[in-house]
């Protein structure tokens, strides 16, 4: 959000407040309809800006975040917005406020990366891949247990859909985007039939992230979705043999081997 646009949203709210306690010259304030509290994506804007530069490095660890009314300078919200957004970055573990010692920035070690807007700060400045490769590496483990666990306890209705989408793919092999797009239904429908709801729920926050960088994505073409699907196949022949071991292993190397094809080398940059 612009500066001015936020500073636009601030001061109408602000004139609104100023109606209803009658200073505006409005006749009935009570038409007025002001907001109960203030609007949250104000204070979300903050806080997605201050994480980048706190993930970035641009305000490195140990450094203090400005004080509040130079946040309120610089972001052209009020003080109110600004402690929001502060709140929010402690819940994250971003940083660290102390009476009288100010707003510190904490240790990587310390930032919840399971959170949505430190994860997607993190992969979008993961120029070396080290945060991908963990993903990865963590994704491989959970579907690996989600698949051997679909194995034993899918229904023939789970299995059915399973293979619809895998006959799907293999339409979509010459259409990369869509395939990638399938590709994600195909996963998520054996993490449902693996009945773990907690591994899918991690597993859909991380990749949805990492999904959204060039970093993770790649450049896929129909050769790599060809073999991506011959993996898939394996996965499935797998779970219709009722196969957990299989299925695991399986899916740990169509994960792993996927990521291979994908992954660029030597990225000179962050994305």
């Amino acid at each position: 959000m612009s500066r001015a646009v936020d500073s636009a949203i601030v001061h109408s709210g602000e004139g609104a407040l100023m109606a209803k306690s009658g200073r505006s010259g409005v006749q009935d304030p009570a038409a007025l309809k002001p907001w109960p509290k203030r609007p949250a994506r104000l204070a979300h804007a903050v806080v997605e800006s201050l994480t980048d530069s706190i993930v970035s490095g641009a305000v490195p660890p140990g450094a203090t975040l400005p004080v509040e009314p130079e946040l309120c300078e610089t972001f052209g919200v009020s003080r109110i917005t600004v402690r929001e957004a502060v709140k929010s970055l402690e819940a994250k573990g971003l940083v660290r406020a102390r009476q009288g010692s100010g707003t510190t920035v904490t240790q990587p070690e310390e930032w919840n990366l399971l959170d949505p807007v430190v994860l997607a700060a993190t992969v979008q400045h993961d120029g070396e891949l080290v945060v991908l490769d963990q993903l990865v590496g963590v994704r491989s483990a959970l579907e690996a247990q989600m698949a051997a666990q679909a194995a034993e306890l899918a229904t023939d209705d789970d299995l059915r859909e399973v293979e619809r989408l895998l006959d799907l793919l293999d339409e979509e092999i010459a259409a990369p985007a869509r395939f990638v797009e399938t590709d994600v239904f195909f996963h998520d429908r054996i993490m449902q039939a693996s009945r773990n709801r907690l591994g899918r729920s991690i597993i859909r926050t991380v990749h949805t992230q990492a999904r959204s960088t060039f970093l993770y994505n790649g450049t896929p073409d129909g050769h790599s979705c060809e073999q991506a699907n011959a993996e898939h196949r394996r996965i499935v022949e797998r779970l219709l043999a009722r196969d957990a071991q299989g299925a695991a292993q399986a899916m740990t190397a169509h994960i792993e081997a996927a990521w291979s094809r994908r992954r660029i080398p030597h990225p000179d940059i962050a994305s």
